[in-house]
């Protein structure tokens, strides 16, 4: 029997970021109530007491604003409606303005067990640029709060590529994550989404070119490594061991149920998300869900995600479509986007950062 992975998205936000368009609206406790409320009778309704869950991750959204009885109450519904192992990850994004200490003990108490803070910046006028709701050392302090309340797995985001950004800011950045208790960093190259208030000339006249992007994304790679943050995948750096073992999944084409507004899901053989209408989701016994692929994982889209680790695509699985894979080698080794290792292939970091390229070109 296949083992679970649970996503939920927690479609709230105190205000919304001018970069995001993840589905989420203003928090309010009347919706936050209803919205939990639907949360368990989904589980209810999809749960399997004989499917063991290795991973549950709150999404959102910012998953923190939920009260730590309502998060005690999804992780003890999930706990009698499947088998939660007993090495379950179970993480909860957050805020760092929503961190107090004894927010975190108790959040600690629940059985969450890993962190994913988004800082972004530890430059105050980037995070002021970014309309974040915190400081730098209101970000520092919710870590080592963090670290207090007992939490030994705890991921940063940090954003690459804003507007003025200087290798000697991201240096600056870096360098105070290092000197937190943090096991993980995932680092994203700020992507301008239509239709978001950061689509607009003023904002996109400001940013990085193409050439000082790739110098931050490559320089901010060296920097991790050398520090033990090893990458594993695009975006993502951990110290051994501290891999994201839930967004794994996605990348390893393994099972994954996603529940609430926007969620995707990858189990029953099929892909399929729920609409994003918080209203829906609240009044419907079951989430309104419709089907993206009716067969998904067949070669093409596993190779697609895999060539997204640093694992890489092991071409035994390639059947006969290696010889033609293998024939488009040459040119992306020479370039230094690809390293081949007998039956390995693994994109470099200068590889990653054309990586929609390089894998188009290599699989189709």
């Amino acid at each position: 029997m296949n083992d679970l992975g649970i996503y939920i998205h927690v479609p709230f936000c105190g205000k919304k970021c001018g970069y995001c368009d993840f589905y989420s609206l203003k928090y309010s406790k009347d919706n936050a109530d209803a919205y939990v409320q639907a949360v368990l009778r989904n589980l209810d309704y999809y749960g399997k007491p004989q499917t063991p869950v290795d991973t549950v991750y709150f999404g959102g959204g910012t998953p923190s604003l939920l009260s730590t009885d309502q998060l005690a109450l999804i992780i003890e519904r999930i706990q009698n409606r499947f088998s939660l192992e007993d090495n379950c990850e179970i993480t909860l994004e957050a805020n760092p303005s929503g961190l107090s200490p004894e927010k975190l003990k108790e959040l600690r108490y629940t059985g969450i067990n890993r962190l994913s803070i988004g800082v972004q910046s530890m430059t105050d006028s980037q995070l002021q640029f970014l309309g974040r709701s915190h400081s730098s050392a209101r970000a520092e302090k919710a870590v080592l709060d963090a670290a207090d309340a007992g939490f030994d797995n705890i991921s940063c985001d940090l954003m690459l590529a804003l507007p003025g950004q200087t290798m000697k800011d991201l240096e600056y950045s870096v360098s105070r994550f290092f000197s937190m208790p943090i096991s993980h960093i995932s680092a994203y190259i700020l992507k301008i989404e239509s239709g978001t208030p950061f689509d607009c000339g003023n904002i996109r006249s400001r940013l990085p070119d193409d050439e000082l992007t790739a110098e931050l994304y490559l320089h901010t790679v060296d920097i991790l490594e050398q520090h033990g943050f090893f990458q594993y995948e695009v975006s993502n750096f951990a110290k051994p061991s501290f891999e994201s073992r839930h967004n794994c999944r996605y990348w390893q084409c393994r099972d994954y149920l996603g529940i609430g507004p926007s969620a995707h899901s990858c189990c029953g053989g099929k892909r399929f998300a729920a609409e994003s209408d918080l209203e829906k989701f609240i009044s419907s016994h079951v989430q309104p869900v419709y089907v993206t692929d009716e067969s998904p994982c067949g070669f093409e889209e596993y190779a697609m995600l895999r060539l997204r680790l640093r694992d890489g695509l092991d071409l035994r699985s390639a059947g006969e479509k290696r010889s033609m894979i293998e024939k488009k080698l040459p040119p992306l080794i020479k370039a230094g986007y690809i390293i081949f290792n007998n039956d390995i292939i693994s994109l470099t970091p200068k590889g990653f950062l054309m990586s929609n390229s390089v894998i188009e070109y290599l699989i189709f």
